[in-house]
């Protein structure tokens, strides 16, 4: 009896919590067809000319593909060493095992203005000039625990038996890697490169730190709220990355749950 009501009473409280949560998401593309500068109902009319207007920007253009570039080179470098860390800690029982886990996934865990100040100081002192290789390198640090669980949950179910089969056919470690770990673990690796990039391309606390003059997407969104005739164009421009978002997501998910699936077939396949 008491389960039974238990149960009635979770789906209203899932449904309202989802609306609560996602509903205000869901006016940015709403009020982005707008035909006025004024986040209002009613709304005045259909439009698309601030869509229009995102291919017209220079300084957008040029902050998408500074986000572009730095999402691409955080995610590549976060997801290799997050799955050398994930071997490590899953195959070849590495000492420390637990301590490694804890401090990989310490960022997740630290407030992202006091990752941001950290970062600051940390680049101040070793006299490196504020860029775009800065965000980067900060973007690899914040990304490496997102990619390091995202493998590691993969190689959890690794059959190490293949391992010693490599090693009786001659294969060395290098050959073992590329012709036995990375086929087993390529879904994993692809979701976590999507997950990384949008990652490093919605971050804005450690990129308005340490950025300099090269802005990134959101650091130039943060600019632009500046200026309430540019309001339009940047829920647009957010309708477009929240879309961008939602898709990565799914694909992530698709390809998470294709790894998670039946995972010793997969090995003996």
């Amino acid at each position: 009896m008491l389960r039974s009501s238990g149960s009635r009473l979770l789906k209203p409280y899932a449904f309202l919590y989802i609306a609560a949560l996602y509903f205000p998401i869901l006016l940015i593309p709403l009020f982005s067809f707008n035909d006025s500068i004024y986040v209002a109902l009613p709304l005045k009319g259909f439009t698309w000319s601030w869509y229009e207007q995102l291919f017209q920007t220079p300084a957008l253009l040029s902050a998408l593909s500074n986000s572009v570039a730095v999402g691409i080179a955080a995610s590549i470098v976060a997801t290799a060493l997050g799955l050398f860390c994930a071997l490590g800690v899953t195959i070849y029982d590495a000492p420390g095992r637990t301590f490694v886990t804890m401090t990989v996934a310490a960022p997740v865990a630290i407030p992202f203005i006091i990752l941001g100040i950290f970062m600051l100081l940390f680049f101040n002192g070793l006299g490196m000039p504020l860029s775009l290789v800065t965000v980067s390198i900060a973007h690899v640090f914040l990304c490496i625990p997102f990619a390091f669980l995202t493998l590691a949950a993969r190689l959890r179910g690794f059959d190490r038996n293949l391992f010693l089969a490599a090693s009786d056919l001659g294969d060395n470690w290098w050959m073992t890697f590329f012709r036995v770990t990375l086929p087993i673990c390529w879904p994993a690796i692809v979701s976590s490169l999507l997950l990384c990039f949008t990652i490093s391309l919605d971050e804005f606390i450690l990129a308005f730190f340490v950025s300099g003059t090269d802005a990134t997407l959101p650091v130039y969104i943060w600019g632009e709220l500046r200026f309430p005739d540019r309001l339009p164009v940047i829920l647009a421009l957010g309708s477009c990355m929240l879309t961008f978002t939602v898709l990565v997501i799914l694909a992530t998910e698709a390809l998470k749950a294709r790894s998670a699936t039946n995972p010793a077939q997969q090995d003996a396949q």
